[in-house]
């Protein structure tokens, strides 16, 4: 007896592509957007502040193609909702990894003419650790340290032009970020983050991105007074001789 043939069962339906989940490439699309945006006068300094921290808090891409559905993709197209991706280009050195910075009853520490990467993890346990971001190469418009502290310390240094921003706490410890140039931290439990300092606003300027959370231990991130990034402050002096 012939056996009964059922038909195969069909594949699962691929995710509209606006409902997918975004990821640290569409994120960087988007950034570069706005940057260009900003630069070229269609956004105010304050605009692409509220749209950068919505940025990192939407989940899809159709979310993120919200953020520049009124602004030119790069080349002079407009971005439309749901449209296809930049096609990728290569990715500037230092941008593909997660660089970690971890001490455990001990020091560690990033500074001098260094190249940090896209992404930072820092990790202290009863150990100090020092990121020093005052003579770095930057590399990229957009720059997250993700930070954890447990009976430990660890310290953040940025240049004055540079943006500075935080997203964290502290449970029986601090957590505490003073933004400087164009952006404010922002800080939950002791020490919650303020505005300080008076630099010259580049709308090009790169972001610092600062989360964490401390245990029993301090976390905190700040503008060196005096140290700016050089290349930044050439392009300033050029532009008000001009």
């Amino acid at each position: 007896m012939d056996l009964e043939k059922h038909p195969a069962a069909a594949p699962t339906a691929a995710a509209e592509p606006a409902a997918l989940r975004a990821s640290d490439a569409d994120r960087d699309r988007i950034a570069q957007i706005l940057g260009d945006a900003v630069a070229e006068g269609r956004l105010t300094a304050e605009e692409h502040s509220e749209r950068l921290d919505s940025l990192y808090a939407v989940k899809t891409v159709g979310e993120l193609d919200l953020l520049v559905r009124d602004l030119p993709a790069p080349g002079g197209a407009p971005a439309a909702v749901g449209a296809a991706p930049v096609p990728p280009v290569a990715a500037p050195p230092g941008s593909g990894y997660v660089d970690n910075v971890v001490a455990v009853c001990s020091g560690a520490a990033r500074k001098g003419r260094w190249r940090p990467s896209a992404r930072t993890r820092a990790v202290s346990v009863l150990g100090d650790v020092s990121i020093d971001l005052t003579e770095a190469v930057f590399e990229q418009q957009v720059i997250e340290i993700d930070v954890t502290c447990l009976l430990g310390n660890v310290e953040i240094l940025v240049p004055e032009n540079v943006t500075l921003r935080g997203y964290g706490s502290g449970v029986l410890g601090n957590f505490e970020v003073r933004g400087g140039g164009r952006g404010e931290g922002r800080g939950e439990g002791r020490g919650e983050g303020g505005s300080e300092g008076h630099a010259e606003v580049d709308p090009q300027a790169p972001v610092v991105i600062v989360r964490g959370f401390a245990l029993l231990g301090n976390i905190e991130a700040r503008p060196k007074l005096g140290a700016r990034l050089v290349d930044l402050a050439r392009r300033l002096r050029g532009r008000g001789e001009g």
